[in-house]
């Protein structure tokens, strides 16, 4: 089957033939992809900046963590009603055998492995995963809806964990697939005023507006503070949440929160980021980080795709083939694209 694998620590992809996954073990199902996302973490895997060295080990390794598909082949203990299910898959495996794993500290299991990073993922026709890892969509969820649950989780957990309250003035950096997310879930926390501003980023800003979020700004030629003067007049953000992955404009953002204004990191930052720690003290502002959602936001994710679907559907605008996958991770490099879906052939026919 073709497959889009990481084949060593070194920038670039490959697009090959490799082997079907053999028969799934004790808790695991043999699942038949039907729609991959390229995520961020994709274009920083395949141009190899730092944060990544932990996959040399899985290398070659199949890329792909966001996806949906329809399982072909349970294991052994693995309930019977699963063969034939819809699933979105969380691509975060625990290893069940640390300290955290034995006390049912699973959050903190030291072990991991995240599919598509540690373990072969889904840009190739199947994949072999836990069931644990399962979540179930309703057979009528397009594929490429589905497909989006993984980076929306994070959009909820960044918005969780912001505590955007109703009344909440909040900025949102970076007008990306997590950016676009954010902006929805702000929306359904019951957010006053939300702008969305990026960087050179016309295509997707246009997406963002698309979305419902009129209030948009490129900061391309300004700086981030002249880019959101229309609204800081009316006073600085409740919320500044960053989802671009650019290290030098956090002291900025931070400067554009109000007294006890918290700063949510959404972002993958390649170098550290310098910020000014006295004048974050004397303002009693926040800085919070943001990742991987718990398990019980999953459901809540489908069900808000589920009766959204015509909206977040305009958050994709292009869809491949696999045998065109490299052009897709042009595309989403380029920023011309918002959220790229790579569709295997016979799904599409």
């Amino acid at each position: 089957m073709l497959a889009l694998q990481k084949l060593r620590p070194e920038p670039g992809i490959a697009l090959h033939d490799v082997a079907a996954p053999a028969a799934p073990g004790p808790g695991e199902v043999l699942i038949a992809v039907e729609a991959t996302g390229i995520c961020g973490t994709d274009l920083h895997i395949a141009a190899w900046t730092s944060g990544y060295a932990s996959m040399k080990s899985a290398m070659p390794v199949t890329l792909g963590h966001e996806f949906c598909g329809r399982v072909l082949q349970a294991g052994p203990d693995v309930p019977v009603e699963a063969a034939g299910q819809r699933v979105t898959v969380r691509p975060s495996v625990l290893c069940h055998d640390c300290a955290a794993c034995h006390a049912g500290d699973f959050d903190h299991c030291t072990g991991r492995k995240g599919v598509g990073i540690g373990r072969n993922g889904a840009f190739a026709a199947q994949v072999l995963v836990p069931w644990e890892n399962c979540v179930v969509v309703p057979f009528a969820m397009p594929a490429e809806i589905a497909a989006l649950t993984e980076p929306m989780t994070v959009c909820h957990e960044a918005v969780e964990t912001a505590g955007i309250r109703p009344g909440d003035r909040v900025l949102v950096i970076g007008p990306g697939t997590i950016g676009q997310g954010i902006a929805l879930f702000a929306e359904v926390a019951g957010a006053a005023e939300i702008v969305v501003v990026g960087h050179d980023d016309a295509a997707r800003l246009a997406t963002v507006r698309e979305l419902g979020f009129p209030n948009t700004a490129d900061s391309l030629g300004r700086s981030l503070t002249e880019a959101v003067a229309p609204w800081t007049g009316a006073g600085l953000f409740d919320v500044v949440i960053e989802a671009a992955g650019v290290p030098s404009i956090v002291p900025e953002a931070l400067s554009l929160l109000r007294k006890r204004g918290v700063l949510v990191i959404a972002g993958i930052h390649a170098a550290p980021a310098t910020i000014d720690l006295t004048a974050l003290v004397r303002d009693h502002k926040q800085i919070r980080g943001t990742y991987r959602a718990p398990v019980e936001a999953w459901p809540q994710v489908v069900d808000y795709l589920s009766k959204n679907a015509a909206r977040v559907g305009k958050m994709i605008t292009a869809r491949l083939p696999i045998s065109r996958a490299d052009e897709g991770f042009r595309l989403a490099a380029a920023k011309r694209d918002s959220k790229v879906i790579i569709l295997q052939e016979e799904v599409r026919s």
